[in-house]
């Protein structure tokens, strides 16, 4: 049995530890700095105990982990802590994984992995993490891939205000993502991109949605296909209009110089949801064989009850990202060391995991979805509940 320490009891943490309990296979440590809720969330659970911790402390983590051992951390905190998580871990000897989308904190990440015979995994979540897969997939159709689009979007299904937007995620996350620069390939160079800029409108489906440009989501792949595409960016979805709402809160009032304000801007205005979909889609074109060719990679995800609850979608891709990514090298530990980025995984490893089949089925409980192999164009087609 697999033993794991899961820091962070919110909206994913939580969801982690449901996932890796129902298997039978993992025993689950969660720790949060109020124990309460920690505890209230194993409470029943045999396989599971619950921990008071100060996550914010290398010297508690590493107290922790020395008195009760753990093959993995996961860090399901925010991103500004992950360093000293990993800190931490490195010290433990445990593998350790996290879900930021931070460039700085992948960075000083990366320099903990260097050396080390345990696995780093940052960036393993939706985007960056399954979107990287995806578009590592894809781009391995091509001798020569040329321009890498990259679009994400986690969206209320039924949006009724000004910003058309639930907030169903870490608000300090997302206004980190949209007041940071991002990344991009352009002329196979990397170069930063502002945040809130490049705008464009996709349909998919017959549902109009803009994308810009924002903080995080390539991952590792921009350095890692350095040189190799003409070009390649990441963008988040939304619904049109909502960039410019943002433009005139960051920008035309300079939120982005106080983001505490802006903090409690969104948190007392913009509702919560677990009605909202997860939109995926990934378009590489280059040459196949002499010919200009493009391939796509569509999915919705939807909502879904596990273990007696309803979870968001993007919960659901979220916790289902790491926990596939946590299983594949706690089976074969010793082929992963050091950082491990989202491109080493193979994309139908992902889908057959017993956690990363979401992707694959389209995230409904009520209908069964389908991965489509037309030529080599995926396309996993979900439907909403109901």
């Amino acid at each position: 049995m697999h033993r794991v320490l899961i820091l962070g009891t919110g909206k994913v943490g939580a969801l982690m530890a449901t996932l890796l309990v129902e298997t039978g296979d993992y025993r689950v440590s969660v720790a949060d700095h109020d124990g309460e809720t920690a505890s209230a969330l194993v409470a029943g659970w045999s396989d599971a105990e619950a921990y008071a911790l100060d996550a914010s402390s290398r010297d508690a983590l590493v107290a922790h982990l020395t008195a009760y051992p753990v093959d993995a951390v996961l860090s399901a905190l925010p991103f500004h802590l992950n360093p000293t998580v990993a800190a931490a871990a490195r010290a433990a000897g445990c593998h350790y994984f996290d879900l930021t989308e931070d460039l700085a904190v992948t960075r000083a990440v990366r320099q903990l992995a260097d050396g080390q015979s345990r696995a780093f995994v940052p960036q393993c979540g939706l985007a960056p993490g399954f979107i990287s897969i995806v578009a590592h997939a894809l781009m391995s159709h091509f001798e020569t891939p040329g321009i890498v689009k990259l679009r994400v979007g986690a969206l209320p299904q039924h949006p009724n205000n000004v910003l058309k937007y639930s907030l169903n995620w870490s608000t300090e996350g997302l206004i980190n993502e949209y007041a940071n620069p991002g990344q991009a390939l352009i002329d196979g160079q990397l170069r930063e991109v502002q945040p809130l800029e490049g705008l464009e409108e996709i349909e998919i489906d017959g549902t109009r949605y803009e994308a810009f440009n924002t903080s995080g989501g390539l991952g590792s792949l921009a350095e890692s296909y350095a040189g190799r595409v003409e070009r390649m960016d990441y963008k988040t979805m939304r619904y049109p209009g909502h960039c410019e709402q943002m433009r005139l809160l960051l920008n035309g009032l300079k939120l982005r110089h106080d983001r505490d304000t802006l903090l409690r801007i969104l948190e007392n205005a913009v509702p919560r949801t677990l009605q909202d979909v997860v939109v995926i889609y990934a378009s590489v074109e280059g040459i196949q064989q002499g010919r200009l060719v493009e391939e796509n990679y569509v999915n919705k995800v939807y909502p879904q009850v596990i273990g007696g609850r309803l979870w968001s979608a993007i919960q659901l891709t979220t916790a289902a990202g790491v926990c596939s990514v946590l299983d594949i090298v706690l089976a074969r530990p010793e082929a992963y060391e050091g950082l491990v980025v989202m491109e080493r995984f193979a994309l139908d490893d992902i889908l057959e995991n017993r956690f990363g089949r979401v992707f694959a089925h389209g995230g409904s409980n009520e209908t069964s979805a389908r991965l489509v192999a037309a030529g080599r164009t995926l396309r996993a087609d979900g439907m909403a509940p109901g």
